[in-house]
């Protein structure tokens, strides 16, 4: 099968098209034939290595010491399941599903094997595959963050980053949940961040909303820019920062200093939340940003794009396959 492969940390370049053996499931797995993939802000960081300093060694026992353990980068994926595993259950063959991997096999190929009681759902009916694979990584990591938060109707909530892949979703589903959302982007991102229903929108090129006298009851910073010293006065006295980028030790840490709660750590990945979005889908009340489409041949260009920082939403890997 076609796959791109990284055995080395850096630029773009580093990603290789080449043929890996197609993998055969385990009992307990299936065998998607993948349709669509995306280039997520995660695959660039660590396809370049680039973690905060302080990490530099953790990061590198738990990635490759050398070069990476895991040749194969990309966290979500959309496709049919070709075949099942022998005590497989839940799927059957032909279903067409989708799929969050972070913490699994890469997506970067023509197949991936998934455990049925993985992060696996059946794809929304209303949706192509491109799109239903720009769901997982940012709609998961919102709807995580934005229910730690305990997110209530009428709330003020501040979203940082608000024209990337979690920044779109956490728009969407804290409007979803009923909040006031206040979105913070470039000139150029504004309309966009608009169009998904937040209720103002800041432009970070003209205005720092810490100057302002305005506080909020979640601020959410998607995209690992703020710090808590910064933006603790912009929030309320019980206000809650929803910080992405920090570890769940430096958020506890930081909250014992302050009336104000830092939540922090890594996102949890489950069918169920799959699924639940899979409902808001078809219910018309949650779609993806999709910047740009790449065929999987040419991931080293999408990965070039990505570095620059400037996406709108997702960029979207279209994995054709020869025998069709």
């Amino acid at each position: 099968m076609k796959a791109v492969i990284y055995e080395e940390y850096g630029p773009p370049d580093v990603l290789q098209l080449t043929e890996l053996a197609k993998p055969t499931p385990k009992e307990n797995e299936v065998l998607i034939r993948v349709h669509a993939t995306t280039v997520t802000s995660g695959d660039v960081r660590m396809r370049a290595f680039v973690v905060p300093r302080l990490f530099w060694l953790p990061g590198r026992i738990a990635l490759g010491i050398r070069g990476p353990k895991k040749s194969l980068l990309g966290c979500e994926l959309a496709g049919e399941i070709e075949t099942v595993g022998n005590d497989v259950k839940l799927f059957a063959e032909d279903d067409q599903v989708y799929a969050a991997t972070t913490f699994g096999p890469g997506t970067y190929a023509e197949y991936v094997c998934l455990p049925e009681d993985g992060p696996v759902a059946l794809k929304p009916a209303n949706m192509t595959y491109e799109e239903a694979a720009a769901v997982p990584f940012g709609a998961l990591s919102a709807l995580n963050f934005l229910r730690k938060a305990n997110i209530q109707s009428g709330q003020e909530v501040l979203i940082n980053g608000a024209s990337g892949a979690v920044g779109t979703a956490a728009v969407q589903l804290a409007k979803y949940y009923e909040a006031e959302v206040t979105g913070i982007c470039s000139t150029a991102n504004s309309e966009l961040v608009k169009s998904l229903g937040a209720d103002k929108v800041i432009d970070y090129t003209k205005e720092d909303f810490t100057q302002s006298d305005q506080t909020y009851d979640v601020i959410y910073d998607t995209v690992g820019k703020l710090s808590f010293s910064s933006i603790e006065n912009s929030l309320k006295d019980s206000g809650i920062f929803l910080a992405g980028s920090m570890t769940a030790v430096q958020g506890q840490w930081l909250s014992m200093r302050s009336s104000r709660t830092v939540i922090a750590g890594t996102d949890s990945e489950e069918a169920e939340d799959l699924a639940f979005l899979k409902e808001l889908i078809e219910a018309g009340k949650f779609k993806p940003t999709i910047d740009r489409r790449y065929p999987l041949e040419q991931i080293p260009e999408a990965h070039r794009y990505v570095d620059k920082g400037h996406k709108k939403g997702n960029v979207v890997i279209t994995v054709v396959h020869d025998d069709k």
